[in-house]
C-alpha cells in the first residue's frame, strides 16, 4: 500500500532511484482534520507568496527535515517526503574523517538516491581542512546542500570540538566555515551552497551576550546562504521551551546585514502544524525545520504545508495508513541498511510511532521481542484485527 503526498499519485517507488513530479495531496477519508485550527488569513497568504532559496537551490516548501543523529536515515526520509510537504532533507551527522576512509557507518548514513532531493548533508568537526574535504565528498556524492553541525549538544560530539563547542569558538566556527565555502565553489561551481545550524549558544550567558546573532553574521560575511537556529542552549539539551525571541534576534540581525539574501530558518518545539506557522510569524524566519515533531507524525510536513498555504488541513491518517507507514519504513530499511540494523531501529522507534496509535502498550513490547521483519508484520496486522491494545501510554524514552 502507498500513502500520502506523491505516493498517492503513483509515483515510482523511491528505492528504485526514480523521479516524479507528484501531485496534490489526497485528503484521507474525503474530510479534513475535525481540530483544524484557526488560520490568520493575511499571514497565510503572505506565507504563501514566501519563497525559500538557499542560494541556488529552490526548495518546493519552506520546511525542513533536521538531521537527528541515529534517526535520520534514508527510509525515514523516504516515508516524510512520500506524505508530502517536505522541501528539504537532511542526512544524519556525517563524520568527514569517516567519509573520507569510506568507513560502512559513514557511507551508510550518507546514503541517497533520486528520489531523496534535494538533500542537505551534515558534517560535524573541529578541523577546517579536513570539513572541507568532507565537503567535497559530500559534492560528488549527491549532496544538493552541505550543512555545518555547530549545534549538537551530546558530549560525544562536543567533546571532539565539534557541535555546539564551536559556539565557544567562534573564530574556529567561522574558519570552518570558510574553508567548506571555498572548497564547494571549487567542487560545484557555486552549485552546492553551505548552511550552518547553530544553538543560541552555550549557555544562557551566552545567549545573553549576543553569540548567536554574531555568529550569523561572520558567517554570512564568509559566503554561508542560510543558518538554521535552534531555540535552545547547549546546556538546555531538549528541556525547556524554545526560546523564539532567540530566534528572531538572529533573524534580525542577518536581514539587517544581508537583506533577504541569506535565509534563517527556526527550529525547536514544532509539534503540530499550527507550530510552524507560529514559528514563522514570532520569529520573522524564513523556513522551519522540524526535528523530534516528524519521529512520530511524518505526515506532519504535508499538514504544515497546508496551513502554511492557507489551505485546509488534510485529514488525520486511518490507522490503517499509519500502520503502512510504520510497514513501509522496516521494509525500506532492510533494503537500505540490512534486516538486522532495521531490526535495531524499529525496536527503538516505536515509542515514537506509538504516539499516533492511542493507547498500544502490548504492541509496543510486542515489537521489541520481536526477531524478524515478518514478525514486525505480523504484530501490526494484530494490531489492525483488534488486538495488543491498551495500557497506559508512556512518552518516548529517548530524546532524539
Amino acid at each position: 500500500m502507498v500513502f500520502g503526498g506523491a505516493a498517492r499519485q503513483g509515483r515510482a517507488d523511491p528505492s528504485a532511484g526514480r523521479t516524479g513530479k507528484g501531485g496534490t495531496l489526497r485528503q484521507a477519508g474525503g474530510g479534513f482534520h475535525p481540530q483544524t485550527p484557526s488560520i490568520a488569513t493575511e499571514t497565510a497568504v503572505a506565507l504563501r507568496s514566501a519563497v525559500l532559496a538557499l542560494g541556488p537551490v529552490q526548495l518546493a516548501t519552506p520546511l525542513l527535515l533536521a538531521p537527528i543523529a541515529g534517526y535520520c536515515d534514508l527510509a525515514f526520509r523516504t516515508i516524510c517526503r512520500e506524505w508530502g510537504g517536505v522541501g528539504l532533507a537532511c542526512t544524519d551527522l556525517l563524520s568527514p574523517h569517516g567519509l573520507l576512509r569510506g568507513t560502512a557507518t559513514s557511507l551508510d548514513l550518507a546514503q541517497t538516491n533520486d528520489f531523496d532531493k534535494p538533500v542537505g548533508m551534515q558534517l560535524y568537526g573541529s578541523d577546517p581542512a579536513i570539513m572541507a574535504e568532507g565537503a567535497k565528498w559530500a559534492v560528488d556524492h549527491g549532496a544538493s546542500i552541505v550543512d555545518i553541525n555547530m549545534g549538537c549538544p551530546v558530549d560525544k560530539v562536543t567533546k571532539k570540538d565539534g557541535g555546539s563547542k564551536l559556539l565557544c569558538d567562534l573564530d574556529r566556527a567561522v574558519r570552518i566555515a570558510e574553508a567548506c565555502v571555498k572548497a564547494l565553489e571549487a567542487a560545484s561551481g557555486g552549485r552546492v551552497p553551505l548552511t550552518c545550524k547553530m544553538r543560541l549558544g552555550w549557555s544562557w550567558t551566552d545567549y545573553e551576550n549576543g553569540v548567536s546573532p554574531d555568529l550569523a553574521c561572520r558567517l554570512v560575511d564568509v559566503g554561508v546562504v542560510g543558518v538554521t537556529v535552534h531555540g535552545r542552549t547547549t546546556e538546555m539539551k531538549f528541556q525547556g521551551d524554545c526560546v523564539r525571541p532567540g530566534i528572531k534576534r538572529v533573524v534580525d540581525a542577518v536581514r539587517a546585514k544581508a537583506g533577504t539574501r541569506v535565509k534563517v530558518i527556526g527550529n525547536g518545539d514544532v509539534r503540530e502544524p499550527g507550530d510552524a506557522l507560529a514559528m514563522m510569524r514570532d520569529t520573522g524566519c524564513d523556513g522551519v525545520m522540524i526535528g523530534r515533531g516528524a519521529l512520530s507524525t511524518p505526515w506532519l510536513f504535508r499538514d504544515a504545508a497546508a496551513m502554511l498555504a492557507g489551505d485546509p488541513l488534510p485529514a488525520e491518517p486511518t490507522e490503517l495508513e499509519k500502520i503502512e507507514t510504520i510497514k513501509r519504513y522496516v521494509g525500506l530499511m532492510v533494503r537500505s541498511r540490512g534486516e538486522h540494523y532495521a531490526m535495531y531501529q524499529i525496536r527503538r522507534r516505536m515509542s515514537w510511532f506509538a504516539k499516533r496509535l492511542g493507547p498500544c502498550k502490548p504492541l509496543r513490547e510486542a515489537i521489541r521481542n520481536t526477531q524478524t521483519p515478518s514478525e514486525v508484520n505480523e504484530k501490526l496486522d494484530r494490531f489492525l484485527a483488534g488486538e495488543l491494545r491498551g495500557g497506559r501510554y508512556e512518552e518516548a524514552e529517548s530524546e532524539a
